[in-house]
């Protein structure tokens, strides 16, 4: 094991003093719950907290205690990838024969925490039952303190760096979005498409698509359809989910298209579906109750006969998606739904039925709200 140390990273996501200020409200929330150190394991904790984005092939934690530097357990491969992005100065590294949580114990025995109050996410992804038993055995004398939720309730307000970074991710979103659809046509096949809008979000900055999600056939009945070799004909619905990754942030943009005029009830579907979506959008401001902004849209569709039942949400938190979750439930409308809208949340907000979708990318401003993906929201003819 080897302790490096620097004076700041070279590939540094945001200001020092945006990190500075997340550590200072955990900390606040840390002494709240009498917490001595927390241990932070999560890619979307580490990469808010310490600017660190590790891959989820091997165990990596930074520990941060109440008072003094924060330090680093971090894979030996992955050191210089570590000291390029994080402002942490510190870093314990392992090779891949060592058991990380050996690793983990050591640091903290020997920094005097072993007996310590040491906050951890019951929620992390990464802290499945086994690896805490784990943890509770090398640490006998530690007193364990449930920090779930904190830090994704935390994360739910963007700050403006954030949100500039959104606004690009919304941008490079639709030029992928008009690069599927200006590719479809009778006779092409839906995997040109999807190559169009994977070559596009690339070219225009993305580091990668989590995913492209489309589907193609008459009136598909899969939001979630998976990619195939199905050849466009007259009568088709291509269905196009555009979810480009920069840095992490992630914006999410869904159209549909017809090949050929579209019949009148499709037509008219997509006219009642967009409708109720602009009215839902105008609904989105500081204090207003999700419920209510979920019910315009859900029952105006229930009540067109669009659908029979609407069970599932109509809009969901977005920022930074780490491995492995796809998606971010922290806040998600529903009928049910008993919280407030604030300044700086962003959603994605969407709708399906009659074989179409339609969804943007949207931000929660002081006076209402502003549709960050700017694709023109109507059924696209091709």
């Amino acid at each position: 094991m080897t302790i490096t140390a620097k004076v700041a990273p070279s590939d540094a996501m945001f200001p020092l003093s945006e990190y500075q200020d997340r550590i200072a409200r955990t900390r606040s929330k840390m002494a709240e719950l009498k917490a001595d150190v927390l241990l932070i394991d999560c890619v979307e904790h580490m990469v808010y907290l310490f600017g660190y984005a590790p891959p989820a092939a091997i165990y990596q934690v930074v520990l941060l205690p109440l008072e003094g530097d924060p330090v680093g357990i971090v894979r030996s491969l992955d050191a210089t990838t570590f000291a390029e992005q994080s402002w942490v100065r510190e870093a314990i590294h392992f090779a891949d024969d060592q058991n990380p949580i050996a690793i983990i114990s050591e640091e903290v025995k020997r920094r005097g925490w072993s007996g310590a109050n040491i906050a951890i996410e019951l929620d992390s992804h990464f802290l499945p039952a086994k690896r805490f038993i784990q943890l509770q055995s090398a640490l006998p004398d530690a007193h364990f303190v449930d920090f779930s939720q904190v830090l994704w309730e935390m994360r739910l307000i963007k700050s403006d760096h954030e949100i500039a970074m959104m606004r690009e991710v919304s941008r490079i979103a639709d030029a992928g979005m008009m690069a599927a659809i200006e590719t479809a046509a009778e006779g092409v096949s839906e995997r040109k498409c999807a190559a169009a809008l994977y070559a596009r979000v690339i070219e225009e900055g993305a580091d990668s698509m989590r995913s492209a999600l489309m589907s193609a056939g008459a009136r598909t009945d899969s939001l979630h359809g998976r990619l195939g070799n199905h050849i466009l004909r007259k009568g088709d619905v291509m269905h196009v989910e555009s979810i480009p990754l920069l840095r992490g942030y992630g914006a999410r943009l869904m159209r549909s298209s017809v090949v050929g005029e579209p019949a009148a009830d499709l037509a008219n579907a997509a006219q009642v579906m967009l409708a109720a979506q602009e009215e839902q959008y105008a609904a989105m401001r500081p204090g207003a109750r999700a419920s209510d902004v979920d019910g315009i849209l859900r029952d105006r569709i229930l009540k067109s006969g669009l659908r029979k039942t609407y069970e599932n949400f109509t809009g969901y938190t977005l920022g930074f998606i780490g491995l492995p979750i796809t998606s971010d439930f922290t806040r998600a409308y529903l009928r049910t739904s008993d919280w407030l809208l604030e300044e700086g949340m962003v959603f994605h907000m969407y709708t399906y039925a009659a074989g179409i979708a339609f969804s943007d990318t949207v931000l929660v401003t002081d006076t209402g709200s502003e549709r960050l993906t700017r694709t023109e929201r109507k059924l696209f003819v091709r």
